[in-house]
Order: C-alpha cells, then sequence, then structure tokens
C-alpha cells in the first residue's frame, strides 16, 4: 500500500499490539484477500502454532474472534473451513478494514455508496432536528479543517471522517453511530483511488459542501441537511469512478434515502 492507504486503512484502528490480534488481523486479510479462497479449510492448528508462535489458547481465542466476524467455521474431522462471503460480516469494522487493504473493486464501492445514501442523508436530517450548539461548533471546526491548504490526503480524510461521524452523534439516534465503520470504509476507498487533497480547489469546494451540511444542520433545515448530505456521498463516489476511468457510479441521483 501507499502513504495514502495505509494512513486512512489504520485511522481509528491502531496496529495489531497482542499475539492474538496478529494472529486475526494476518489470517482475516488472508481470508478476504483470496489467500484462502471461500470454502478452503486452514492449516491445521500444529501448523498455525509453529507459524504464529502463539500458544493453543491464543489460536483458539483468534479462531473464536474470525468465527464472530462470519469467516471461518470450525467442524469435527473436517477442520476449520472459510465460509462463503454472503456470511461474512461487512459492518464489521476488522472486516471492512481487511477488504479496503486486499483491494476493492466497482461492485463494492458501489454498495457502500449505495448504503451511505440510504443511511447518512437521514442522519443530518435527524441532526437537523436534534444538533446541540455543540455539534453545529464541531461540524463547521471540521468543515474549517478540512479547508486548510495544508492538508495532507490522509489528513483531509481524517477531517471527512470527523465530520460525519459528529453528523451521526448529532442525529441522537445510536444506531447512526454505528454505521462509522461504513464510512470509514469509503473514504479509505476513496483515498486509495482518489483525494480532493490531490487539488486544491476540489478540497476547497469539498470543505465549501461539508460546510453547508453543517448550515443545514445549524438552521434546522432537515431537507436541506439531508439533500446537501446526498449530494456530498454522490460526488464522492462520482470522483472515485472517473478515477477508475469506468464512468459514474450505478447510483439513482437522488438515490435511496
Amino acid at each position: 500500500m501507499d502513504d495514502h492507504s495505509i494512513a486512512i486503512a489504520t485511522l481509528g484502528r491502531p496496529a495489531a499490539r497482542t499475539h492474538h490480534a496478529h494472529v486475526v488481523r494476518e489470517l482475516g486479510q488472508q481470508i478476504i484477500g483470496g489467500h484462502f479462497p471461500v470454502g478452503s479449510v486452514l492449516p491445521s492448528d500444529a501448523v498455525l502454532l509453529a507459524r504464529f508462535g502463539v500458544s493453543r489458547t491464543v489460536l483458539r481465542e483468534a479462531m473464536k474472534t474470525l468465527a464472530a466476524k462470519g469467516l471461518i467455521q470450525a467442524r469435527a474431522r473436517i477442520g476449520t473451513r472459510v465460509l462463503e462471503r454472503s456470511r461474512w460480516n461487512l459492518f464489521d469494522p476488522d472486516t471492512l478494514a481487511w477488504h479496503i487493504e486486499s483491494g476493492v473493486d466497482r461492485p463494492f464501492l458501489d454498495s457502500l455508496a449505495e448504503v451511505r445514501l440510504a443511511l447518512e442523508p437521514e442522519a443530518a436530517a435527524l441532526a437537523a432536528r436534534r444538533r446541540s450548539a455543540a455539534d453545529v461548533a464541531d461540524l463547521y471546526r471540521m468543515a474549517d479543517r478540512m479547508a486548510a491548504p495544508s492538508n495532507t490526503a490522509a489528513a483531509f480524510a481524517h477531517h471527512d471522517l470527523e465530520f460525519h461521524l459528529v453528523v451521526a452523534r448529532a442525529s441522537g439516534n445510536p444506531f447512526m453511530r454505528s454505521i462509522s465503520a461504513l464510512i470509514e470504509a469509503a473514504l479509505a476507498a476513496a483515498l486509495r483511488i482518489s483525494s480532493p487533497a490531490d487539488d486544491p480547489a476540489k478540497m476547497a469546494a469539498s470543505a465549501a459542501e461539508h460546510r453547508s451540511i453543517a448550515a443545514a444542520i445549524e438552521a434546522g433545515d432537515e431537507d436541506g441537511a439531508r439533500a446537501v448530505m446526498r449530494r456530498v456521498i454522490r460526488r464522492g463516489a462520482d470522483r472515485v469512478a472517473d478515477a477508475l476511468g469506468t464512468g459514474s457510479p450505478d447510483i439513482k441521483p437522488g438515490g435511496p434515502s
């Protein structure tokens, strides 16, 4: 990965610091990256113990963690099998991060954008109804930081993420806050491919649109907040699609909300 992708892929997610976390990360990345294909059986415990140099207890707990993420299933006399992709928990932050680190394709990016369009505009509308003065101040602060000319791509993405997390928090709905992993994954994928920070004019325009979201939320304008949030998500998806040379994503204007 380049510096941009490394910076955003680990945003809000510290590097593995324990033996357990190391085993989970290595196996999780290899499963999602296709080194262990769907339907295949993982190496035996003896092989994995030798490879990672961990205790049987650590390996067992790591396998439980991967099973909880829907990636694997242990069966007596068969071994530990990689489950079909439909079983993988894509709302899990680690699972999403491993997808980004392994590389994403157009359908995956389209699916991320569709989910964001279904949820975030409504989070913005709820924020316009329930925001506090502190929420509004935080939104403007993040938008101003996005506009800083000195931003690196990673710094811009960090401020962008923080802005959207404040919107989710201001919505007052605890389920909206749980979509942060989706937002982070979308921004991580975008940064790997294209970033507004690479073009000062695009960076300024993106920051201005985020400031417009903040203004609509401050004014209690639910329809306005919903509309601008939808536009921001679509333009981000369009920018990535253009960078891929594939045209605009197959998401209808004004898509689901």
